[in-house]
């Protein structure tokens, strides 16, 4: 974004999406706009740093066709994409988005809005049903800063945690409850990785590092998103057990950066002052695991070439097994 505030992503939905197809069970993000021209271009970062592009294409509208690499065999595939105005453009019934191509699709929906209007949301797609499903921070001082930006799905085997992480605003308005936020949340989470690891998907908010967003120098403590507050948190959340801390579990992964350490890649360009056109982005989109389940990582990659229906790009993970 470039010294450039978001207020955009204020209006922005996240998504979280699960299907099985064949032999391999995957996760896939739909799109409310069918595309317009362009061309295909290779993931980056599905298979570590070989193969992947130096540069990512900076094309202002979907392809003409877009298509899906075949599902790795026996993996689990989510998808997580913050898109514009997914909610505006469904229909509802008590406030809630219904799409009959959708509902055909996922059987399992869970939809978390926000009370103001076109502020947040967060849903999760799944062809799997979840042994339970929420929606809050046990221990948030204001509840109101967790709506509209959390779904929490529980598997036997794992916990899927889907966020829209708040912003903190415009001169840093915000940071406050973003503060507050990273606290809860943190606490929640070292609770659930206790009982199971935990697949975490969606806006994360952060560009933690240097390598994460095209001007970090001009940017840094001054743009939400990349201060010293908000990229320490982080970066102490994927810390491992530190002796004498309570409530403090095992490692945390951000899965692309893992398996990219040199790559500068970005999820999201503002629609402002022609930032995709110029390659200059920021990279908030992405997959943090437990440690423990690393390993059955098969592809993290971004699909760079799907730009135009929202400003940020989708991500994929596939994971070896099953949830």
């Amino acid at each position: 974004m470039s010294q450039i505030f978001r207020p955009e992503m204020e209006s922005q939905n996240s998504t979280t999406s699960l299907k099985r197809k064949a032999s391999s069970e995957e996760l896939r993000a739909t799109s409310s706009k069918k595309a317009k021209d362009g061309a295909v271009n290779t993931p980056s970062g599905s298979t570590g740093q070989t193969g992947v592009p130096a540069k990512q294409p900076t094309n202002m509208t979907l392809p003409a066709i877009i298509s899906f690499p075949p599902p790795t065999p026996d993996t689990i595939k989510i998808a997580s994409w913050n898109v514009a105005g997914l909610r505006a453009a469904f229909k509802k019934i008590n406030d809630v988005p219904i799409e009959p191509a959708l509902d055909a699709r996922y059987k399992h929906r869970y939809w978390n809005i926000a009370k103001q209007k076109g502020y947040a949301g967060t849903a999760v797609f799944s062809k799997h049903k979840p042994i339970s499903v929420t929606y809050t921070l046990p221990d948030i001082t204001t509840p109101d800063v967790v709506k509209g930006r959390l779904v929490i799905l529980e598997f036997e085997s794992c916990f899927i945690v889907g966020t829209y992480v708040p912003n903190a605003g415009q001169n840093l308005k915000s940071m406050n409850a973003k503060v507050e936020w990273q606290r809860a949340f943190e606490l929640h989470m070292r609770h659930l990785d206790g009982q199971k690891p935990i697949i975490w998907a969606g806006d994360q908010n952060v560009a933690q590092t240097p390598l994460d967003l095209t001007n970090s120098k001009s940017n840094w403590n001054k743009t939400p998103g990349h201060t010293a507050i908000e990229c320490e948190w982080f970066r102490d959340f994927l810390k491992g057990p530190e002796p004498g801390v309570e409530g403090k579990t095992a490692a945390f992964v951000d899965v692309w950066r893992r398996r990219n350490p040199k790559l500068q890649h970005f999820t999201y360009f503002s629609n402002m002052r022609g930032c995709r056109s110029k390659g200059i982005g920021w990279r908030l989109d992405m997959y943090v695991l437990s440690q423990r389940l690393y390993s059955r990582v098969k592809t993290c990659a971004i699909r760079d070439e799907i730009y135009g229906v929202s400003d940020h790009l989708p991500i994929i993970l596939e994971l070896e097994g099953t949830l």
